[in-house]
């Protein structure tokens, strides 16, 4: 297989997921650090929509973060973090992907969306929090007691939430999901995507 080539931007949640299950897959890959305001012609050939990531590889354009995670874990998944196809794990990126993510848009952004204050838009995030921290009851990652798809899917939007606002995420009730983030931003694998360049 050719150098896969990966268009990333180091800050995206998108991209961090991507980076993340491509490092995990033992992919070999060049990543190209993307200025948002000025995109790479290259990549936009690619994928016209202009949005990372954008992985190229064998001849193949994967602009999807979850499609490319698919990719890479089907290359190499040596801790099934595809649970064995459990249907609960896409369900789960999908509740995040449309649901929580819209409302952390308008949380994150409050003041584009002057309609409701911000503690609105947060209460409305707050439902899917809870919903991460019942299933952190029993076991340590959120469907497994190992990292899954699920985990480093949704750890990015998370920790996205927590940082608006760092004071009130850590006076939540919400302590498992706490512990969980913070496992998480200090595992070898996320420390070493967000690593500079």
């Amino acid at each position: 297989m050719s150098e896969a080539l990966l268009y990333s931007f180091r800050r995206c949640p998108y991209a961090m997921r991507a980076r993340m299950a491509l490092r995990y897959a033992e992919v070999a890959v060049r990543i190209v650090e993307v200025s948002l305001k000025a995109k790479p012609a290259d990549m936009l050939a690619l994928s016209p929509k202009g949005t990372v990531p954008v992985l190229s590889v064998g001849g193949r354009v994967i602009d999807e973060s979850l499609a490319i995670m698919q990719w890479a874990l089907a290359q190499h998944d040596p801790d099934d973090w595809l649970l064995d196809g459990d249907p609960a794990v896409l369900a789960l990126i999908a509740e995040n992907d449309q649901n929580f993510k819209h409302h952390l848009n308008r949380y994150k952004y409050a003041e584009r969306y002057p309609q409701h204050p911000m503690e609105h838009y947060r209460a409305e995030g707050e439902v899917f929090l809870q919903t991460l921290e019942n299933l952190l009851t029993e076991r340590r990652c959120l469907l497994a007691d190992h990292l899954s798809l699920a985990d480093v899917a949704l750890a990015p939007f998370v920790r996205q939430f927590a940082h608006v606002d760092r004071e009130w995420f850590a006076s939540t009730p919400y302590t498992r999901l706490q512990t969980w983030l913070q496992r998480f931003v200090e595992s070898p694998l996320f420390v070493a995507v967000m690593a500079k360049p």
